[in-house]
């Protein structure tokens, strides 16, 4: 048996997220459907982070052990044939049986694109985030720092959530404008069921002019989601860097670059 690590880019619009559904309209459903196809064999798929329904993915992470033998360019070719058009393999390389795309993890980062103009694009519709009301940049840059470190971030939790402990360690909290956009960038060892989108919902609500800068503070120090903003849309919501252990030798995507390639936005 070999590990094999892949890196997978999809449109969430399609799909009811990462994980597997008896209704088989996941990424993971299509992904193995696929693999089975190309491998003329079943195989179970290891995800570096479970995106929910209607999330993007600029870069994530899989892994599989398989006894069959390909090359890496096949891996990618083949297996882009038998996927549909929202899903595309974009490496494959052989790993050591020490890596894992979840526990191997690092970090991950996640990027949230909104649109601030009073008019809706329907072009962006699905993939970037609307907000019709002029948005402040200071207020979130302010309120974003304030994430920064090790937190409990219950304010943020999903009541669905199931992780064991809501302590997250923020290692990046940026807003950057570009024109219409806003571009939030959010690296952090693991996040906790829709913690980005609820975190979102908050600096809009900063943005706006509703709540100040400082709000953050109040809510994290309370530990209450019922206190914070209502959770924002999934649609500008990417995966966007899954970052490994140099030794892995996996590439590396800078987040501005994956933006430019796949987004056309920074």
């Amino acid at each position: 048996m070999s590990r094999i690590a892949m890196g997978l880019a999809y449109d969430g619009q399609p799909w009811l997220g990462w994980q597997t559904q008896p209704g088989g309209r996941t990424v993971q459903d299509a992904l193995e459907a696929a693999l089975a196809r190309f491998l003329d064999q079943p195989v179970a798929t290891i995800c570096a982070g479970r995106t929910d329904t209607g999330v993007h993915a600029l870069s994530q992470v899989v892994h599989i052990d398989t006894s069959v033998q390909r090359r890496a360019e096949s891996w990618v070719r083949g297996l882009n044939a038998l996927l549909p058009q929202s899903i595309a393999v974009q490496w494959a390389q052989p790993v050591d049986d020490s890596f894992h795309a979840r526990f191997s993890a690092l970090s991950r980062t996640y990027v949230y694109i909104v649109r601030n103009h009073r008019v809706r694009s329907p072009l962006s519709h699905g993939r970037v985030g609307w907000v019709y009301h002029a948005l402040s940049l200071k207020p979130m840059q302010d309120a974003a720092q304030r994430l920064l470190g090790e937190h409990d971030f219950s304010c943020f939790r999903s009541s669905e959530c199931q992780a064991a402990s809501p302590v997250r360690t923020v290692q990046r909290a940026d807003v950057i404008q570009m024109g219409d956009h806003f571009l939030f960038v959010f690296k952090a060892n693991a996040f906790l069921h829709h913690m980005i989108r609820n975190i979102m919902g908050a600096l809009i609500y900063v943005g706006l002019g509703r709540q100040p800068p400082d709000w953050v503070d109040f809510l994290l120090n309370q530990k209450d989601r019922r206190l914070s903003a209502p959770t924002f849309s999934p649609a500008g919501l990417y995966l966007a860097h899954v970052e490994y252990p140099t030794h892995y030798a996996l590439p590396e995507t800078g987040v501005r670059e994956l933006c430019a390639t796949h987004l056309g936005i920074c």
